[in-house]
């Protein structure tokens, strides 16, 4: 992962910064905002039905009498006809626009805190780049200039205003929160990696849908500094105040923790880690933006409000309709059921490529995965966990039997947002199949054969 510039130089500076934002903030053009008593009511922008300007890359804008810079991520597939879910990535100090847009060491894995991957062209995504590097924020200048963001790309492309989201890591992480205090009605919710109040907090008294993951060891932003900031969204959204359970030192590993109690549509997710400051880490030790748990954890808690994905699969390489084998980019074997079984449960393993019909996979307009004619590749149980195994069952239409073929080769359950992927990394003849965390990894890359 690319190397972060600790802020503690400019906690002082920042906590000095007082933030306010008038009404007028908003003058020459309205954002849609979502009340409470909207929440969930589809709405779509100006931009919907209209051939779209706008292209993705870098884009430049006026903004508080400055000229403001911002990359745009439009999905490959774009439908002007279909809105879609929009998500500001924020950088950290010393980072860049470019940084959160590429994802650094990692690349594609990483892009977007790991949710550009995760999304697989179903939403459009915003990189900002701040001022100095960094989020100050003086006199809600950042603020206003997300508003002016807002206001341009919605002016032009088809968006879902109740699908608005923020995320970002240390100086990112509290420009985030700071949206979450101004802009209540415009963003759906937020997520804060290792922040502290470090952009203000105008306003700060409406609830917001908020996530919180911090490192029990953070020595630049110690995780008190976290947990306040998750604080003010408990007592907002109505939650029920704890001590949620953090995980101890040496453990390596995460504890997630959703409050009870919170208002229908506001809750409050605490994500705990044994480590320090870092958006990516790893359980079991290390810093990973390829393997990390934190964007599969994100990517969940933002679509669990309903969704902007396209009703159709978005285009794959190769395309998904017909039939064929499936086999496996790190050991080449292919997809099989185990012993050639057509039983409810049987196992799905890899095997050498031989042809049978207990390897042939249909891929259907329904996004299943057939065999056997009436058998349909299936998460046993509906399991949405890492590991859970996976099976064939009689096709049913249920979400544990749906999985997208994407254009990096990956193939993605629909209900869980897991990738199949072999346990251990196996290569063997016999290696069972589950799914796990999207990482681009080999072991979770498929061809058709």
């Amino acid at each position: 992962m690319t190397r972060r510039r600790p802020i503690l130089g400019l906690l002082a500076t920042a906590a000095a910064v007082v933030v306010t934002v008038s009404a007028g903030a908003l003058a020459g053009g309205s954002i849609t905002t979502a009340s409470a008593a909207n929440i969930g009511a589809a709405a779509a922008t100006a931009g919907c039905g209209k051939a779209p300007t706008l292209t993705s890359g870098q884009r430049s804008i006026q903004s508080s009498g400055q000229n403001r810079s911002f990359i745009l991520r439009i999905p490959d597939n774009y439908d002007r006809n279909h809105a879609y879910r929009l998500i500001f990535g924020f950088h950290w100090n010393g980072g860049t626009a470019n940084d959160v847009d590429g994802g650094g060491s990692d690349g594609a894995a990483w892009s977007y805190y790991g949710l550009r991957q995760q999304a697989n062209n179903s939403t459009i995504f915003v990189a900002p780049q701040g001022n100095g590097n960094g989020w100050a924020n003086p006199g809600g200048q950042d603020v206003t200039f997300v508003d002016d963001m807002i206001r341009v790309i919605e002016a032009d492309l088809c968006v879902e205003t109740t699908q608005r989201f923020a995320l970002g890591f240390s100086y990112g992480g509290g420009m985030s929160y700071s949206l979450a205090c101004s802009r209540p009605g415009v963003f759906r919710a937020v997520a804060v990696y290792s922040g502290g109040q470090l952009s203000g907090c105008s306003g700060g008294t409406q609830p917001v849908a908020y996530m919180g993951i911090h490192g029990i060891g953070d020595a630049v932003l110690n995780v008190s500094a976290g947990r306040s900031l998750r604080d003010t969204f408990v007592r907002n959204n109505g939650c029920t105040a704890q001590s949620p359970p953090e995980p101890r030192a040496g453990s390596l590993t995460h504890i997630t923790t959703t409050y009870s109690g919170c208002r229908s549509g506001y809750p409050v997710v605490w994500a705990a880690f044994d480590g320090g400051h870092t958006p990516g880490p790893v359980d079991g030790g290390g810093d990973s933006g390829a393997r990390t748990w934190t964007k599969g954890e994100v990517w969940r808690f933002f679509t669990q409000f309903g969704g902007t994905d396209p009703t159709t699969p978005p285009p794959t390489t190769p395309p998904p309709s017909g039939t064929s084998a499936l086999r496996s980019t790190s050991s080449g074997r292919c997809l099989d059921v185990n012993g050639a079984s057509q039983t409810n449960g049987a196992t799905a393993i890899i095997w050498d490529c031989h042809g049978q019909s207990n390897q042939n996979w249909t891929s259907t307009a329904a996004q299943e995965l057939r065999v056997f004619g009436g058998k349909c590749l299936d998460v046993n149980g509906a399991g949405t966990a890492n590991g859970s195994s996976v099976i064939i069952w009689d096709c049913n239409g249920q979400s544990n039997q749906k999985w997208r073929l994407n254009t990096d080769g990956s193939i993605t359950g629909v209900g869980s947002g897991r990738c199949l992927d072999m346990v251990g990394n196996g290569t063997a003849n016999g290696t069972r199949v589950q799914i796990w965390d999207c990482t681009g990894a080999a072991n979770q890359r498929w061809s058709r054969s």
